[in-house]
């Protein structure tokens, strides 16, 4: 009898010991119930589809903007060619006429006519 009392107290004791493991188990990672652990779920399964519905506005923006961009870099490289192009028409012209205008200057300057000036007078 006093080895079945012995017995007990020792599973008494194993149980207690178990007890106490759990407790601090439990204590240390608490488990959450079904409900909260369902909520937790759903709560990360939206902000993935919210992160993926960003992702997809993003790319529809940088699209978008690409396709403006880079339609405006074709208007500025037309621009930046036709103010080459009349750039390069101005310099012709301004060379072709130069010569025609230092004709003209020099002619002005060689051809020298002496005369009075109306208010001149002569003194005696």
């Amino acid at each position: 009898m006093a080895s079945q009392t012995q017995g007990i107290q020792q599973l008494l004791q194993a149980e207690k010991r178990a007890a106490e493991k759990v407790a601090e188990a439990r204590k240390r990672e608490p488990r959450i119930p079904g409900k909260a652990r369902r909520l937790k779920q759903a709560k990360e399964e939206a902000q993935a589809e919210i992160e993926q519905y960003r992702l997809e506005r993003e790319r529809e923006f940088q699209h978008k903007q690409q396709a403006a961009l880079g339609s405006q870099g074709n208007l500025s490289a037309e621009v930046e060619a036709q103010t080459r192009k009349k750039l390069q028409a101005m310099q012709g012209g301004q060379a072709r006429g130069k010569d025609r205008v230092l004709r003209q200057l020099l002619t002005h300057v060689w051809d020298v006519q002496p005369q009075l000036h109306l208010n001149y007078r002569l003194a005696v």
